[in-house]
């Protein structure tokens, strides 16, 4: 008899025929009473059912159909486009997640293979704009839900390797003649039995283009040439939904609320003033004309009708909490993103520095672990396909394994609000063997090994130009400046 692995089994369950389940039966406790367990959030009520009426229990892949996500991107864009925090604050996303681009640091124990291998992609990443490209593609995150890049050649490029990525937008990844209920196949992409993907089907002409007949015709793309990038917020998730999706709703709300201030303003400053009178119709007041005008010049004179008086608008709602809900609506919207709100509002104003500093440490982090995703998912198998190219075209990369090349990216630091504090603390670290150069310098995107050999040729030549000088004592007033800084 052929045993089964324990992980096997659990994942399928045994299923032989002849085998009865055995019926589901409320749990009891000792004494053989049922258990009944009730959630508030579990009851529907007169005053929630409303609230919860949009609830279901639909998979993942069907709550983001094709047509939910077709309306959520088309929202998602018109907003970004049309709302100035929508944009500053994907864009920010955008730039801060990506800097000035990945570079590469080879692990192997060959020095000069690895400095070799650093430049041949660092040349090829900047002619195919690859930064430029994966800013772009964390934008179509944010604000489509996901992106597309088809590992293509370019026999256009400089290069010797002619390997480039393609950016495709979402609606462009779909099956037009897929019925639903196909096994294995969800929108645009279909699966094998384990749920890894096989192919991708994209539209040869995007279904929003205006200057050519779109039809239904589609190429099939192999798995190992397309790279999708989204996230999975539920197990079997198979396509993105856009990031803002839950602020959406606000970003209209944000909207309306400063036109109606506006609205407001503008109705206090059209008119400059009005007559009215505190007498009853019929009453003692002189007979004016309703609705009259008359034009009013500056720095005169005007004389009333007996028993009026002269007022003007004034504009008291909602311009006197238009800063506060402007601020915490952002504050709202911004959270989705793990956004602080002095990032998404642009505006530091009513921070300190130590509330700074801790707002971004949940910044700081989701963008850390925003840059692992991204080196998994997309930079990994790009450089996997590049050398592989690279070691068909290059001679000195002829006898190499790329399979077995040891690497890791590295990204642009967050600069520190106080450099001197920040200087301090490195050095006390580097003191008690807390931390190393290595994981310092990576920490500012930097590789360790090329900062010491600069360091050292700076170094040389200083020498020898005679311009290195003994060290000065510091005075009392620097001792007492360090002293204050490194209290505070």
């Amino acid at each position: 008899m052929k045993l089964i692995p324990n992980w096997l089994r659990l994942a399928w369950p045994d299923r032989r025929p002849g085998r009865r389940e055995t019926e589901a039966r409320p749990e009891s406790n000792r004494s053989g009473r049922p258990i009944r367990a009730r959630y508030d959030a579990a009851e529907t009520t007169d005053e929630n059912a409303r609230h919860w009426s949009a609830a279901d229990g639909l998979s993942a892949n069907a709550a983001s159909s094709s047509e939910v996500r077709r309306t959520l991107r088309n929202r998602a864009r018109y907003e970004v486009g049309s709302n100035s925090y929508a944009k500053g604050i994907v864009l920010t996303l955008a730039n801060d997640t990506m800097g000035t681009g990945p570079r590469l640091q080879m692990l192997t124990d060959q020095p000069e293979l690895n400095r070799y291998v650093e430049h041949r992609f660092a040349r090829h990443a900047e002619s195919i704009r690859l930064a430029e490209k994966l800013r772009t593609m964390r934008m179509a995150r944010a604000q489509d839900g996901e992106a597309f890049g088809l590992l293509t050649s370019n026999p256009a490029l400089q290069t010797s390797e002619k390997l480039d990525l393609r950016l495709l937008e979402a609606d462009q990844v779909t099956t037009p003649d897929r019925t639903f209920d196909e096994d294995g196949a969800v929108d645009g992409i279909r699966f094998d039995e384990f749920g890894n993907p096989i192919e991708y089907h994209v539209l040869r002409h995007h279904p929003g283009e205006m200057s050519l007949s779109w039809d239904d015709d589609y190429v099939r793309v192999p798995a190992e040439s397309m790279v999708h990038y989204f996230r999975e917020d539920r197990p079997g998730q198979s396509r993105g939904i856009p990031e803002i999706t839950p602020a959406l709703p606000l970003f209209a709300q944000l909207r309306r609320y400063t036109l109606a201030v506006l609205s407001a303003a503008e109705t206090a400053a059209d008119f400059a003033a009005v007559i009215y009178t505190d007498n009853p119709a019929g009453g003692e007041a002189e007979a004016v004309e309703p609705l009259d005008r008359i034009m009013i010049e500056r720095r005169m004179g005007i004389t009333l009708p007996g028993g009026w008086k002269m007022g003007q608008f004034r504009a008291e709602h909602p311009s006197t909490t238009y800063a506060e809900f402007k601020h915490e609506l952002l504050n709202e919207i911004a959270r989705c993103l793990n956004l602080p709100y002095n990032v998404a509002a642009g505006n530091s104003s009513g921070y300190n520095y130590a509330s700074g500093r801790l707002d971004h440490q949940t910044y700081y982090k989701s963008l850390r672990v925003e840059q692992a995703t991204i080196g998994l998912a997309i930079l990994d198998r790009f450089f996997a396909a590049w050398l592989a190219e690279a070691i068909l075209v290059d001679p000195v990369l002829s006898k190499l394994d790329y399979k077995e090349l040891a690497h890791q990216w590295f990204w642009d630091g967050q600069e520190h609000v106080d450099p001197a504090k920040e200087a301090n603390a490195l050095k006390t670290r580097l003191n008690c063997d807390a931390t190393t150069l290595a994981y310092e310098y990576a920490r500012m995107g930097r590789d360790w090994e090329a900062e010491l050999r600069q360091r050292a040729k700076e170094k040389a030549l200083m020498k020898e130009l005679g311009l290195v000088h003994e060290d000065v004592p510091p005075t009392p007033g620097e001792k007492k400046l360090v002293e204050n800084q490194q209290a505070a």
